[in-house]
Parts: C-alpha cells; structure tokens; sequence
C-alpha cells in the first residue's frame, strides 16, 4: 500500500530562524516557498535527497510540545548518512553544539547520534 515516505512535518516558533537553520546549516534545497496571506502563514518545501521533502510551517501562536527523543508522540526526524563523523564536525563548524556523543545501535550495529533544531526537535544521523 504504501511506496515510500513522502514528506515530514514540522511547525517552527521562528520562521527565518528555522529556514536558515534548514537550508543553510543542513543544506536543504528548497522546492517552493509559499506565503499563506489567509493565515499570516508561510509553508516552505524543501528536498531530503530524491525521494522525500520536510514541509517547515510557520502558525502564529503554535502551542509548544515536549521535545526530546522519548517523548510520547512522533520521536524525531532520522537523515541517513554516510560518514557520521563529517557531518558531526560540518554541523560543529556551523555552530551547532547541540550533537550528543555517537552511540551504536545494538541491533543494527550502525552509529547513530541526534542533535536539535531551533525549535529543540530532535533530529537525528544514521550511518549506512
């Protein structure tokens, strides 16, 4: 029934913040961006990789909701990467100090680490 994940997503506090944070720190490429005038809203599509997008919506007065790794609810945002330890030291260089130390998931035995957004989501690394 299902083919593949389409998209994720995400309502920010602060919509520059997080667009700066998304395209120009995890280097996101953005598909459109559109300004809802009816909601005093924007929606911003960008592209993870080929097959699957984050949509970052900005809502006035958003109501805020635990943040961490196990909280109940959708957990976290999960990005497959193949060197974890390059894009750990490329995050640190652009100031994201945020990055917890790499663990190994036992079941797998692949390295895995998470770190925040703006908005304290967590999102985390996988290496293939």
């Amino acid at each position: 029934m299902f083919k593949k994940l389409h998209h994720v997503a995400v309502i920010c506090s602060d919509y520059e913040r997080s667009k700066d944070f998304y395209v120009n720190v995890l280097g996101l490429s953005i598909i459109r961006e559109t300004y809802r005038e009816e909601r005093k809203s924007y929606k911003l599509d960008l592209s993870v990789g080929e097959h699957s997008q984050i949509e970052l919506f900005s809502f006035i007065n958003a109501p805020e909701r635990p943040s961490y790794p196990e909280a109940r609810g959708l957990r976290h945002i999960a990005f497959e990467v193949d060197d974890i330890d390059q894009c750990v030291q490329e995050l640190r260089n652009k100031g994201i100090e945020s990055i917890e130390t790499i663990r190994v998931d036992e079941l797998t035995g692949k390295r895995f680490t998470f770190f925040q957004d703006p908005d304290g989501l967590p999102i985390e690394m996988y290496e293939n």
